[in-house]
């Protein structure tokens, strides 16, 4: 028998996604909705599963937990990418990482919702008037204001199109974006202190890696107007969290929605569960119907192929040239 695992299903719908009776007969798929993070409690879970695939960054798989997973053959992240795989660590041990089409337009849509959100206060004022309240708020509009965008791909690209239907001003920075890209997708390339210095809503849309880690820090929280918010749906530790609360809690800044953090789930006792002037979301930029179809989707093709000897969407090609390849 070949055992499937799929790993942090908090909605208890990837079984509903995608056609898993596709599958050969002798396969069997389990779907978990709590998420571990002891990894000797993980090792204990996935040891005997051949193939195991994980929604993201969810649940790491370092190469701590990787070589105590003898029976891992096949190893699928959702999205072409996963800065929490060790890549490097699968190829040595002979796993095959495979990986999904990513989340769509979800991201982008689900910024501007945050934008809204946190701009005219719309959860406090939605509480409040189930609660009897009426009109205790009062917000900015978009029209008219700066719109700093850190990362003009194309999450960040989109962004700067609705943000030019919204009447507002579009800059844009990133470490390697020009004044020609920057136009050609309607935005005014800035430095990054005028971004973050002019900015009435800076938005974040920057892959997590060694050299964005930390990126927006308290300097660049420091030269934002205490009128302005800072919006995240990209990776928590982008932003100095520390730094960030810091900066709400005294008033510096107007306010911040986020849909990512440093640790995730966010526990319990977290700051940002608490403070007021903010708009918080579980990581849901790619969690909608259509990405979750596409994906598991994907998923159930680089099982197939994988068993058939020709697998798919290949992240580390190397391994298949191993001796040591492990095969179902």
């Amino acid at each position: 028998m070949v055992r499937v695992a799929i790993l942090d299903d908090y909605q208890r719908v990837a079984l509903e996604m995608a056609d898993w009776s596709g599958l050969p007969a002798d396969v069997k798929v389990d779907s978990f909705p709590d998420h571990l993070a002891d990894e000797s409690l993980l090792v204990q879970r996935l040891k005997d599963y051949d193939v195991i695939i994980g929604m993201r960054e969810r649940t790491p798989m370092p190469r701590s937990l990787l070589e105590q997973l003898p029976s891992l053959k096949l190893l699928i992240t959702t999205g072409m990418g996963n800065a929490s795989f060790d890549m490097a660590a699968a190829t040595e041990l002979g796993i095959t990482v495979a990986g999904t089409q990513g989340g769509g337009a979800g991201t982008a849509e689900l910024t501007w919702g945050l934008i809204l959100s946190v701009a005219r206060n719309i959860p406090r004022e939605e509480a409040n008037l189930r609660q009897g309240g009426w009109q205790q708020t009062i917000g900015p509009s978009l029209s008219g204001k700066t719109l700093g965008i850190v990362g003009l791909g194309r999450i960040g690209t989109a962004m700067a199109r609705i943000g030019l239907a919204f009447d507002m001003k579009v800059l844009a920075w990133s470490q390697n974006l020009t004044r020609d890209r920057a136009e050609a997708a309607g935005a005014v390339y800035a430095g990054k202190d005028e971004l973050f210095s002019s900015a009435d809503f800076v938005t974040i849309h920057y892959v997590l890696s060694d050299r964005s880690r930390g990126m927006v820090s308290a300097r660049e929280i420091g030269l934002m107007k205490p009128t302005a918010y800072l919006i995240n749906t990209s990776r928590g530790p982008i932003v100095d969290e520390r730094a960030l609360i810091e900066a709400l809690e005294s008033g510096a800044i107007a306010g911040a929605a986020l849909d990512v953090y440093n640790v995730e789930p966010l526990p319990i006792d977290h700051p940002f569960r608490g403070i007021e002037n903010t708009v918080v979301t579980p990581h849901l930029g790619y969690v909608t119907v259509d990405s979750y179809r596409g994906m598991f989707k994907d998923a159930v093709e680089n099982i197939q192929s994988f068993m058939l000897g020709d697998p798919t969407r290949v992240l580390n090609a190397a391994v298949l040239e191993r001796p040591n390849l492990r095969k179902i």
